[in-house]
């Protein structure tokens, strides 16, 4: 017996568990390899799951029996099928279940629906979303959940009134409930929802054809606290005045877009809703008038506003800064009258401060930066994409004051250099940094990043092309916990740097778009290094031969979504790739010229069984065979003809 296997054994299970539950996710999979102590701890005490082969799925649920959060959602072979074999194994059990991820599961349907519900009795929370065949007949079996709090059905194209009534005469209990981008839903559904799901506390009708008769039977809700409508075109300033008196309890309102709404109906709404939180008019408001300032000071809980594209005058903002000194959120992006006097009045009145986005406010300079850092200790994050007049200088005062920076929004500011750069590296805590388009930065400037950035975990670098092989490997050597690197059109690249990448053992998202300086030799680099790899694109990557793609299908086993356009791929590797992949569900295969339609055929029948997404070039329409399409139609794949 280990020494590490002693001690632990004479720990009780409430020690270990204590002991666990301090250890970070890297370190819990440590142990759970050397302890069996741990290795058990885990097993009782998991909660969450996310499942990527839907084959382990019996033996996971009997390992982990009190799992209360199943995602199912990237599992590219879930069916009806696997869902009715489940049910009938009688030593697997989900009667703790409250959580149920199915979101992109396009081939279950009606039947798989019915028994998933029929199984987990305590399902509270389910995501169906972007499930575009999930229709009426999908929505009454799930209605028989009698006990959802939670529905999310975003992109359910093919569900209607008819499959909401099922759903919330079956479900009355709801709480919170999305509908976006379900086209088919019309004023006659939301009535039927506010008539009946009294205890609504959220809504997201986002993006739907309703009228302001919707808008009269979501203010009958007493308990309504969230309600999104972003972009819904036939909402106009009626509509929202009726909101005035009605929904009392609401706290959070987004009219983002909503292109017949102005300025007068949202004064009805801060007006009669004095305890709003956040408020969210992006793209809708004109300009921020006087009288509007006028009802905002009134709202004395207001945490975020959003009022992107609107004339926001240097007056303006500092009434509504000394106003509403518990501000911790504003968007400004595209407000083109800002400037640095009403970005220090803002600094200096909301010392809370957490985002800021200032995206495409040209007149906005280092001045307004440095009084953000120095004042707004607090602020996380900064959104400054093409404020051209940002230097070093103002990138010296966050590196010198904002400690808690995470995440930092650079692109296309022309006045970013190696030197501001180097100031930026100090915002030590920094997650998520954008440079794309920053076309002064070299590789000077990104070592600086690589060294004393560890936790950076996102990283766009689209089309700078000063930064080469040196900067890419320093990257690669100091910033391991890097999940999303983008390198589109960094032509300075070559293998040597590329090859540096496969260091990044966590990374899951990698862009290298239109790298023609990248063969084989540096994608199998990647493949052997980066096994985490989710999704991939090589679209305009015409020098990597059959080798890289090889070994991309023996090692990436864990892609879910890949952009071959314009590859020199061949029938050979193109069906290798697909037959290996086992978990991809979205690709790209336009201009492969070296792909035969049998090739096209072969490789498409590999993995037709998983694919969500598909797209290809409309000539295929005709010559692929029908069979083929009407198996991939079957099984819930979406083709986009190019």
């Amino acid at each position: 017996m280990s020494m590490s296997t002693s001690i632990l054994s004479v720990l009780s299970e409430d020690l270990l568990v204590r002991v666990y539950e301090c250890l970070d996710p890297p370190c819990r999979k440590t142990w759970r390899l050397i302890s069996k102590e741990f290795l058990r701890v885990d097993s009782l005490t998991r909660t969450t799951i996310r499942i990527l082969r839907v084959e382990f799925l019996p033996a996971l649920l009997l390992k982990y029996p009190n799992l209360s959060s199943l995602d199912l959602s990237v599992c590219p072979k879930l069916d009806d099928d696997v869902v009715l074999r489940l049910a009938m194994d009688g030593t697997v059990s989900t009667l703790r279940i409250k959580s149920l991820n199915l979101s992109r599961s396009t081939a279950v349907r009606a039947r798989g629906l019915e028994t998933l519900a029929r199984m987990c009795h305590a399902l509270e929370r389910v995501d169906v979303s972007h499930c575009w065949g999930f229709g009426d007949r999908e929505a009454a079996a799930l209605s028989s959940a009698k006990g959802l709090r939670e529905l999310k059905m975003d992109k359910c194209l093919s569900l209607s009134d008819v499959g909401l009534a099922r759903i919330v005469v079956g479900c009355s209990n709801l709480n919170k409930i999305s509908l976006k981008w379900c086209m088919e839903i019309s004023d006659l559904g939301i009535d039927l929802l506010c008539k009946i799901c009294k205890g609504l506390k959220s809504l997201d009708v986002s993006y739907l054809k309703v009228t302001n008769d919707s808008i009269r039977s979501i203010a009958l809700l007493p308990k309504l606290e969230v309600l999104d409508m972003v972009s819904c075109p036939l909402i106009d300033d009626v509509g929202l005045r009726i909101l005035e008196n009605g929904s009392p309890s609401l706290q959070e309102i987004d009219v983002t877009r909503c292109e017949r709404v102005s300025l007068s109906s949202l004064i009805c709404i801060v007006r009669g809703h004095p305890d709003i939180q956040v408020l969210k008019a992006s793209h809708c408001v004109s300009e921020v008038s006087g009288s509007f300032l006028g009802y905002i000071k009134g709202l004395k809980r207001l945490k975020a506003i959003w009022i992107d594209g609107a004339r926001v005058s240097d007056s303006s903002l500092v009434t509504l800064s000394s106003s509403c000194r518990s501000l911790m959120e504003i968007g400004m992006s595209r407000c083109v009258d800002v400037t640095d006097i009403g970005m220090m009045a803002l600094a200096r009145n909301c010392l809370n401060l957490k985002t800021v986005n200032l995206a495409c406010c040209g007149f906005v300079t280092d001045v307004a930066i440095s009084a953000l850092a120095q004042t707004c200790r607090t602020l996380e994050t900064l959104k400054l994409e093409s404020c051209h007049l940002i230097t070093e200088k103002g990138l010296q005062s966050l590196g010198c004051y904002s400690k808690l920076l995470q995440e930092l929004d650079l692109t296309d500011c022309c006045g970013v250099n190696d030197r501001g750069l180097e100031y930026i590296s100090k915002c030590s805590n920094l997650e998520r940094l954008k440079l794309g388009l920053c076309t002064n930065i070299s590789d000077k400037g990104i070592f600086h990043i690589g060294s004393k950035c560890s936790k950076l975990l996102e990283l766009d670098l689209y089309r700078c092309a000063g930064f080469g092989d040196d900067g890419l490997a320093a990257l690669s050597r100091g910033c391991k916990s890097l999940n999303r690197l983008i390198l589109s059109y960094c032509s300075e690249l070559t293998d040597f740097g590329v090859e540096q990448i496969r260091q990044l053992e966590h990374l899951s998202h990698l862009e290298l778009r239109g790298l023609k300086n990248i063969t084989g030799v540096g994608l199998a680099a990647i493949a052997c290094g980066c096994k985490k790899l989710g999704y991939l694109d090589l679209k305009l990557c015409e020098n990597i031969d059959d080798s890289g793609f090889w070994a991309l299908a023996y090692f990436s086993r864990n892609l879910r979504q890949i952009n071959l356009c314009n590859c020199s791929v061949s029938d050979t590797a193109l069906c290798m790739l697909m037959s290996n992949l086992s978990r991809v569900q979205d690709v790209d295969l336009v201009h492969l010229n070296r792909v035969t339609v049998e090739g096209f055929e072969f490789a498409l029948r590999a993995c037709c069984n998983r694919l969500k997404k598909l797209k290809l070039l409309a000539p295929l329409r005709f010559l692929l065979s029908s069979e083929l399409l009407e198996m991939l139609h079957a099984r819930g794949c979406r083709i986009r003809w190019d």
